[in-house]
């Protein structure tokens, strides 16, 4: 036993100061930390129905612990998920090989990164979806050791997925996308990685989609029946609508008098970010009659924004190009503004209570929720000393795509060329988790957050250590 935690003594020691952080986070900030869409997410728990803007699956995972009456314990669940993303990481590339103080390495920015930690506190969906995506993924590179094309041996048929494994991974995917609809892309993703992993075999593939397309497609009946609508939200149109005003030109564009309507006559460079053009009371789409979600208006936005894209593509590539590339600056400028900024900040004061009035009423579920007040209380030393670690400990957006570099520059170079591709599917799951959200809708700090532990494994499963199991000693260098 003494041997065993000697070989992790790396990861153990990171992992007991992540604990640590949370303790004192958990001491400085009671009982939790709210963001706008926290409330959005109480209601729809108290009241389980699906919301036109975000599925319920965070929502779902607040229900499940509603019996306990308390926020606290919420943000507590969510520390030990963030902790368990670090804990999958370095198992996953220990049993891949990698050397125990890269895979410790790799694990660190899920355990340690001050801002990974305020979000835990925070009561929104990104935890919850972050933990849903890096299981899936460490499923789906299990047992893949240098050789043949789909990672393993070519002797290794004990080393396919079998069923269970591939539904585990459809389901985990299934529950990822009913928290954030990103992660419907990765079953795409994850379906012609197993058909890679398997040589062409289709039956994993196959395994895999039908397990996560059940409860997709069963979300999109209960929300179809409640809403008269497809899909699993009602806000696509909405945000790609939002995305395309930071670049649309009407005049180039000459949309019919119907779509007129949405346009805004400012040069580009004037307009406000992307999300103004959802909740701002003067935008184009708000001031249409109805609410900004309905079937009517989500379908106009979307019909202007398909035509933005189709009239002028290079200046949609161009704009997605410069919100991605926010996600790799070497400090953090204030984006998309000072208040949303602010909520990724340990606060030294209070917050102020909501005062839109979905908000408002998700307030009062709240307090219905935790059966007594929900105002966060702020408790020193402990809250002080999280915001001066805040101040020294996040990972830096450049480090990010180093991070993301090193995988692909080694497979580049046959020197360093890692024996397995078992880097390539956490690679192309932080390439993904980066690149969506600015791609449909606007980049937000927060989003990035999701894709570090993917990009983290696939830099640490370059570094594995050469497998000699199956040449004769007596020609071993």
């Amino acid at each position: 036993m003494v041997r065993g935690l000697r070989e992790h003594r790396w990861f153990l020691g990171l992992l007991g100061a992540g604990a640590l952080l949370r303790l004192v986070t958990v001491l400085g900030y009671r009982p939790a930390l709210w963001f706008p869409d926290s409330y959005t997410y109480v209601v729809t728990a108290m009241r389980p129905r699906p919301d036109l803007v975000r599925p319920a699956g965070y929502a779902m995972f607040l229900r499940a612990l509603q019996p306990f009456h308390d926020f606290a314990l919420v943000a507590v669940a969510q520390h030990l998920i963030g902790l368990l993303v670090g804990v999958l990481v370095y198992l996953t590339a220990r049993r891949l090989r990698v050397p125990g103080r890269a895979a410790a390495l790799a694990s660190a920015p899920s355990l340690l990164d001050a801002y990974q930690i305020e979000l835990e506190h925070l009561l929104v969906s990104d935890t919850l979806f972050t933990v849903l995506v890096v299981a899936a993924t460490c499923l789906a590179v299990r047992g893949l050791l240098p050789g043949a094309p789909g990672g393993p041996d070519s002797r290794d048929r004990g080393n396919r997925l079998g069923w269970r494994t591939a539904a585990g991974i459809g389901v985990l995917l299934a529950a990822a996308t009913l928290t954030r609809t990103v992660g419907l892309p990765l079953v795409a993703l994850f379906a012609a990685w197993l058909i890679f992993r398997e040589r062409g075999r289709v039956r994993a593939a196959g395994i895999m989609l039908v397990a996560a397309a059940v409860p997709i497609l069963g979300y999109g009946a209960w929300f179809h029946a409640t809403t008269q609508r497809i899909g699993i939200v009602g806000a696509n149109g909405v945000f790609l609508y939002a995305k395309t005003m930071t670049f649309a030109d009407c005049g180039v564009m000459r949309p019919p008098p119907d779509l007129a309507v949405l346009c805004d006559p400012r040069p580009a460079a004037l307009r406000p970010p992307a999300q103004e053009y959802v909740w701002a009371q003067d935008a184009p789409l708000v001031r249409l009659p109805g609410i900004t979600f309905s079937r009517e208006n989500d379908a106009l936005a979307g019909r202007f924004a398909s035509l933005a894209i189709r009239s002028q593509p290079l200046d949609y590539l161009g704009s997605v190009a410069s919100e991605l590339a926010r996600s790799f600056t070497v400090d953090r400028p204030v984006y998309p503004d000072r208040e949303v900024y602010d909520y990724y900040l340990f606060p030294a004061t209070p917050p102020a209570p909501p005062g839109r009035y979905p908000a408002t009423v998700g307030a009062q579920a709240a307090e219905r929720y935790q059966r007594g007040p929900i105002s966060t209380r702020i408790v020193e030393p402990y809250a002080g000393w999280m915001r001066t670690y805040q101040g020294v400990a996040g990972l830096p957006g450049a480090a990010v795509l180093v991070i993301l570099l090193l995988p692909p520059a080694a497979a580049c170079v046959r020197r360093f060329r890692p024996a397995s591709p078992a880097w390539a599917l956490p690679w192309s799951v932080a390439a993904v988790l980066l690149v969506m959200p600015p791609a449909v809708a606007e980049f937000d700090y927060r989003y990035v957050l999701p894709a570090v532990p993917a990009a983290c494994l696939a830099a640490a499963l370059i570094t594995r250590k050469p497998n000699f199991s199956n040449i004769p000693l007596n020609v071993r260098i």
